[in-house]
């Protein structure tokens, strides 16, 4: 079986802050926090949080405009992965424009907590 590639994701400060496998994003202690459609990101309930770059950071617009929830990715992925023990040094990035922020700089929580825009469970 092939081994799957892990893409190390990056804070504009250079910090390792997620794991890309497949199209699946994992938080650093190997727990899937989102996923990928083509270069959009995505948190677990279907929150958009921004878009994957050229350099391995997840940024957004400053302002965002509200989007209705994203199914889910079928079928969901592992719910846990081992992370690797270390990855590479960051590359070094380009400067952002003013009204482009880094998700893990910014929001780092969007991935941590349940969507706003998730309709209540009723019973």
């Amino acid at each position: 079986m092939a081994e799957k590639q892990i893409i190390p994701i990056y804070a504009t400060s250079g910090e390792w802050s997620a794991l890309l496998v497949d199209r699946y994003l994992y938080n650093t202690r190997g727990e899937w926090i989102g996923w990928l459609e083509d270069k959009d990101v995505y948190t677990r309930d279907g929150e958009y949080a921004g878009y994957l770059s050229n350099d391995q950071r997840i940024l957004r617009k400053r302002v965002k405009e509200h989007q209705p929830l994203h199914p889910p990715p079928s079928p969901l992925p592992p719910a846990r992965i081992r992370p690797p023990a270390s990855v590479p040094l960051p590359p070094l990035f380009a400067e952002l424009r003013w009204e482009i922020v880094d998700v893990f700089e910014e929001e780092p929580e969007i991935f941590e907590r349940v969507s706003e825009f998730k309709p209540d469970w009723e019973g």
